[in-house]
């Protein structure tokens, strides 16, 4: 009997020494079933415990090696190795308090030792990092709360706390993904860590994904009633849900005041949420139309894109606005960077659309100068022309000052343009598709006074006794 004892302790002993061969060639995970075998063989020896402690520090898992160390002295309270492990394993874990303990233990066994002095020094640090990242995140400071977060995971890289801390920070900081990654991967861990299950419930919130992100709060919940940041969230997310839900039917139904009143409560719920504002700035944007408040579906839209920039509805929906409100120059830039977004055919033909209207916008606008509709006859812009060519014809301002004179020349010349283009069929219906003057083929130097001979005097009401028309030196007005 004592000669099997003697058998199995030889052979406890050589798997430790296989063990510690594959250690020392960083064969970790080999390593790591030689001293199972061997505490298999030999569970009461403690520097077993020990070494595989040791070997699960190196591939990370710093639980199991905590585990490992603290069975080991349980079994020998002096294991002065285990203390050494134990606060390693403990700052890694991000355990200030465990970490000091097992060093105060220590040190009251080897007060001279000076193994862990390192661990004392990043305690200290640590400490200092967990205040201020604290600090920074009751400032709402997250992206240097960040920074303190790093430095510390730098110190204790399996903190758990730290790790979700600054996974919150990702997400308040819009970076879903890299949040996302790492609460998955310690839900993975401990399907139960209510913080983690908080964290991605956030990620799904803040991605325009209020069901599923309400349902991980509520499971946050079930895993800590006194989850106070999960019961926040889950306030913000039923109330924005149900706000948004109301609108959209009110919407629906025509009841536009009402709707236009849900969709500001529900702006003023969670500032935070830009996906989720953008979508009711857009809703209410369309709601102001309907109303007849354009400037403020404008401003709407706008809002809308500032929060998302991409937000392709938005961005037509302004263009359109802008088109009706004759803001052509707003409506092209609109639809540019929408083009840029989804490069469509009914998308490239309302640019097209609006750059015409743009280019007519900037033209001299023919009807305005005669004063007349777009649909006006032949015989009445002849009318109007008449009408307005006595009015301002120079001769008519032969005592006015030389300022005057040339304002009064200047419009006399318009209604000549004007006339020209739209009493002639072919050159009025250019004229309305968008071309210029200059497209016409002829000169935009139009002689007014040509024109103006063209009527005959008796259409004016007065004779010319002599001289010439054009200057105007004898002329004898008979106004009635």
């Amino acid at each position: 009997m004592d000669m099997d004892i003697i058998n199995i302790a030889g052979l406890a002993e050589e798997k430790k020494n296989l063990g510690n061969d594959e250690y020392k060639s960083k064969h970790y995970e080999s390593a790591l079933r030689f001293y199972s075998e061997a505490i298999t063989l030999s569970p009461q020896t403690a520097a077993y415990y020990g070494n595989r402690s040791a070997c699960y520090m190196m591939l990370g898992d710093y639980r199991s090696a905590l585990n490992d160390v603290k069975t080991a002295i349980t079994i020998d309270d002096k294991y002065e190795k285990g203390y050494i492990r134990m606060a390693k394993c403990s700052l890694a874990l991000g355990d200030v308090i465990g970490t000091d303990q097992a060093i105060r233990k220590f040190l009251n066994l080897d007060p001279s030792n000076t193994a862990l002095r390192e661990e004392i020094s990043n305690l200290k640090v640590l400490r200092e990092q967990n205040e201020k990242a604290t600090a920074c995140y009751d400032k709402k400071d997250y992206r240097t709360c960040l920074y303190h977060c790093d430095s510390a995971l730098k110190i204790a890289p399996g903190s758990v706390p730290c790790k979700l801390l600054k996974a919150e920070c990702l997400a308040l900081l819009e970076r879903f993904e890299e949040a996302c990654d790492i609460a998955i991967t310690i839900m993975q861990a401990n399907s139960t860590n209510a913080d983690a299950i908080y964290v991605r419930g956030l990620t799904l919130y803040y991605s325009d994904n209020l069901e599923k992100g309400l349902l991980h709060f509520e499971r946050a919940l079930m895993m800590d009633p006194d989850h106070k940041k999960a019961k926040l969230m889950r306030q913000k997310a039923k109330q924005l849900k149900e706000k948004k839900e109301s609108g959209n039917e009110l919407f629906k139904t025509g009841k536009y005041r009402d709707a236009l009143t849900v969709y500001s409560d529900a702006l003023t719920l969670d500032a935070q949420n830009k996906d989720i504002n953008s979508k009711l700035y857009y809703n209410r944007a369309l709601v102001n139309m309907k109303l007849g408040n354009l400037r403020e579906a404008i401003n709407d839209c706008s809002s809308a894109l500032v929060l998302n920039e991409k937000y392709l509805k938005a961005l037509m929906q302004r263009a359109k606005l802008h088109y009706t409100m004759e803001n052509f120059e707003e409506s092209v830039k609109d639809y540019e960077a929408a083009v840029k977004l989804n490069r469509t055919a009914e998308l490239k033909n309302l640019l097209k659309d609006a750059k015409l209207q743009l280019k007519k916008s900037k033209r001299k606008d023919y009807y305005k100068i005669l004063g007349v509709p777009k649909m006006a006859s032949e015989d009445e812009i002849k009318k109007a022309y008449r009408k307005r060519a006595l009015v301002h014809h120079p001769d008519r301002h032969a005592n006015a000052t030389a300022e005057e004179k040339r304002e009064q020349e200047r419009k006399f010349k318009e209604l000549g343009e004007a006339y020209t283009v739209l009493s002639d069929p072919v050159k009025k219906s250019r004229y309305d598709s968008g071309h210029d003057l200059e497209d016409f083929g002829h000169s935009a130097d139009i002689d007014p006074h040509h024109i103006y001979r063209q009527f005959m005097p008796s259409d004016f009401g007065f004779g010319f006794p002599g001289g010439n028309c054009s200057n105007g030196s004898n002329f004898t007005f008979h106004f009635g």
